[in-house]
């Protein structure tokens, strides 16, 4: 199998275009018209992740965090990221991460979390602005139908829970050839009156490219007169963290027993338990405290993530209950998600999951 392959079905599920301004994720390592035999699923890289791809002869890493953050001006062999990059480079080992792009779609690493705790009802916790526009296309009503369904199955008119939507206004398009053109209707160099619908759909960023094709592949005429128009709407589908429901309320001390239990963990720092019971449970994977205020908002019992520093406790302010599990523990089973998701989708090629523990942080 080609590299391209595999990267090119992560970038259909949680687009490069959905990452954090920060970020890096993407093939790191490689290139996409490599050939590979083998994949290992991790959440990190380590030099001893890139041990166990040698010994187990894969020869593709999918890593959920990136190691490569900052420009390298040298690579040598005394930090940590230089022996992985020469490690890798050196056995031919591709290297991908799919990160916060990963964080930020509704079926991803929060998603993961929910099913954990068995969460109903849930929704993202802080939607993101900018990531939508609105294509308005003009076309003969007789071909309406044909565009539209072309559009849609590109990947416009999907608004929440529904899909095919769009918007139609019937009019009259006008227009004349010069002795260049080839028009469908009509003759060159004569004036012309048709009966058009004008159609607008929504459509994600990342898809503009595929829906815009596929209109102009499906329109019958030489000029395809449209336009796009950048939205500030949120899309409800995308952003950081998630919320949702159980589907029966939980004393408190008894959901963080159950917390422990679901997410495998050693330890829960946690503030004081203002609430006697849990029934609504925001969360965010990895280092999650910028979203506490939006738990508050949602009007969330407990908030749930990693990496909360101490002042920050002090946030809750009585109104929730801060549950802190860890980064490494609120991401963990991404690996799983990953592995799922891939294996579904090629059926006949080799995926593992990593052994190696990578959390660098330990508990007496």
């Amino acid at each position: 199998m080609k590299i391209k392959d595999i990267t090119h079905f992560l970038e259909s599920w949680a687009p490069l275009s959905l990452q954090e301004s920060y970020d890096n994720s993407g093939l790191l390592i490689g290139e996409e018209s490599d050939s590979i035999n083998q994949a290992l699923i991790t959440l990190d890289i380590t030099e001893s992740v890139i041990d166990e791809a040698l010994d187990s002869g894969s020869d593709m890493i999918i890593a959920h965090h990136p190691f490569i953050f900052r420009g390298i001006k040298q690579i040598g062999n005394t930090h940590w990221i230089d022996r992985c990059i020469r490690k890798a480079i050196k056995h031919n080992i591709a290297i991908y991460a799919i990160h916060t792009n990963l964080d930020n779609v509704s079926t991803g690493v929060n998603f993961k979390i929910s099913e954990k705790l068995g969460l109903k009802n849930t929704s993202i916790l802080q939607p993101k602005k900018e990531t939508l526009s609105k294509v308005t296309v003009f076309v003969p009503f007789a071909d309406k139908e044909n565009v539209l369904q072309a559009m849609f199955a590109a990947g416009a008119g999907s608004v929440g829970n529904y899909d095919q939507c769009s918007f139609q206004v019937e009019g009259t398009g006008t227009f004349r050839g010069n002795e260049t053109s080839n028009p469908t209707i009509g003759k060159k160099g004569k004036y012309e009156h048709v009966n058009e619908v004008r159609i607008e759909v929504l459509v994600p960023n990342y898809q503009l490219g595929n829906v815009l094709k596929a209109m102009i592949k499906a329109h019958p005429y030489e000029e395809v007169a449209h336009y796009i128009q950048p939205l500030t709407n949120v899309n409800q589908e995308v952003g950081s963290g998630m919320v949702g429901e159980l589907a029966s309320p939980m004393k408190s001390d008894e959901f963080l027993s159950y917390l422990k239990k679901q997410m495998n963990l050693q330890v829960i720092r946690h503030t004081r338990l203002v609430k006697n019971e849990v029934k609504k449970v925001a969360f965010c994977g990895g280092s999650g405290s910028f979203l506490l205020h939006n738990a508050i908002r949602k009007n969330a019992d407990i908030f749930i993530t990693g990496d909360f520093k101490y002042h920050d406790f002090f946030e809750a302010n009585e109104e929730i209950i801060i549950a802190d599990i860890g980064h490494y523990e609120s991401e963990v089973f991404t690996k799983e998600l990953i592995l799922d998701a891939l294996t579904k989708n090629f059926t006949k090629f080799a995926f593992r999951l990593s052994k190696v523990d990578t959390n660098p942080i330990k508990y007496l």
